[in-house]
């Protein structure tokens, strides 16, 4: 079978690996792809926007199966436009994509079908939303309602924080991803999120995982996309770990019900905080988590092709998950800046070194090829260092090997992750 996976960061790098394991996988194209997607795939130069485009070489290479990563394409309909032609796709349709596309609609959702989360307010005028913060308080969190390249959140700590927060919103920091602001109140606990397959409104839960969203150590410093990851959650209890697959359960099937209009057909991810109240969904998205995917897909031992083609089909019944015991820990080496501005173009060496050591796989998130054929860096996230091994402590120490081994000007990344797992759940406290 032919498969396109659209998308050019870390997590496309990832499903094109674990996709090009599969003896299923004839010719395995990335559009556009990265640095590291060229070692295992075809990139191809095409705007993953432009649905015409991609139904015209879904045609002339013969694809079975298109793989949608980023929730832009998403929401703006791709899945919609290349289903209708009758090629299988993974990944929900424009409706479905709201959950994650729009804040305001997945908390009326969240809130429509039980499901819980944080208490909220929505706003469309900057008066009524600056009143509301006044009148709430800090600690509390503004979000622009729409897509905003996961920079439209704020943990404002303090009042000031927080009515900075919303004149940017509507002052046009976001774009029209401001123009609505949704506030909510500021949970306390860990996080850690929960990745499902979904189809017919049918869940299937992968391994949870937990993300480095600061990009500094100690958790300190502006959010960034991501700047490590582990999984499985050692401090995730049975009764949470069951209490969050309940939740998915009930909003897989919310999304198979009316009103909900959702053709359903990939991933739902549930960002959760652990609160002393349970597990409460910090947010959906609708897509595979980045960097997430990097330590899920390394311990699934099903056939990722046999998977994500009955989730595209609604083959709910055939969809069968193995996953190994091995622990996943994954450092990102990011450009010097980042989150903020950064230089590309900066040559990368020693990842055949880094790789070379047992269990160590490195998934390329900013990356490209010069005219020299030079890797060099195209991104504020560079690299995923992913590592599996058989205890927590030794995938996390050959990862941080491993970023030893890699270099490239400006190197940047953080030195604690996972470091608070270790010391269990008072370190939360």
């Amino acid at each position: 079978m032919n498969i396109l996976v659209l998308g050019s960061g870390g997590r496309e790098h990832a499903i094109a690996w674990a996709l090009r394991k599969s003896p299923k996988t004839d010719v395995l194209y990335v559009a556009p792809g990265n640095g590291g997607t060229a070692d295992i795939a075809e990139n191809v130069d095409i705007d993953i926007a432009d649905s015409e485009a991609l139904l015209s070489f879904v045609a002339e290479r013969k694809i079975g199966l298109v793989v949608i990563g980023p929730e832009a394409p998403l929401v703006d309909g791709v899945a919609d436009v290349l289903r209708a032609a009758g090629v299988p796709v993974f990944g929900p349709n424009a409706d479905g994509a709201q959950l994650e596309g729009s804040k305001a609609y997945s908390k009326e959702f969240m809130m429509a079908h039980d499901i819980p989360t944080a208490a909220y307010g929505r706003f469309d005028d900057e008066a009524a939303a600056l009143a509301y913060v006044r009148e709430q308080g800090a600690p509390i969190v503004i979000k622009a309602d729409g897509l905003a390249a996961g920079k439209g959140v704020v943990v404002a700590e303090t009042l000031e924080d927080a009515e900075n927060a919303v004149r940017a919103c509507f002052e046009g920091a976001f774009g029209a991803a401001g123009s609505t602001v949704v506030i909510e109140e500021c949970m306390t606990g860990p996080e850690c999120s929960l990745l499902c397959f979904v189809t017919a409104g049918k869940s299937f839960p992968m391994a949870p995982a937990q993300d480095h969203k600061r990009a500094y150590d100690g958790d300190v410093g502006p959010n960034t996309g991501g700047m490590g990851v582990y999984s499985p959650v050692p401090i995730v209890t049975d009764e949470e770990m069951a209490a969050m697959v309940a939740i998915m359960e009930d909003a897989a099937a919310a999304t198979a019900g009316e009103p909900f209009t959702a053709d359903y057909r990939g991933t739902l991810y549930g960002g959760f905080m652990l609160t002393p109240a349970g597990p409460k969904i910090v947010e959906f998205n609708v897509r595979f988590g980045d960097p997430e995917t990097q330590v899920v897909l390394p311990r699934l031992e099903s056939d990722l092709v046999d998977v994500m083609l009955a989730v595209a089909e609604g083959r709910a019944e055939d969809i069968q998950l193995d996953w190994s015991d091995d622990w996943a820990v994954s450092v990102v080496l990011a450009s010097e800046g980042y989150p903020g501005s950064y230089e590309k173009g900066k040559v990368v060496l020693g990842i055949e070194e880094a790789e070379d050591l047992d269990g160590v796989t490195v998934f390329h998130a900013g990356t490209r090829r010069n005219f020299d054929g030079e890797l060099v860096t195209n991104g504020g996230r560079v690299l995923n260092v992913v590592a599996t091994g058989d205890t927590f402590e030794e995938a996390r120490e050959r990862a941080y090997e491993a970023c030893d081994l890699i270099n490239f000007e400006g190197k940047q990344f953080r030195h604690d992750i996972g470091k608070k797992a270790l010391q269990g759940r008072s370190a939360w406290e």
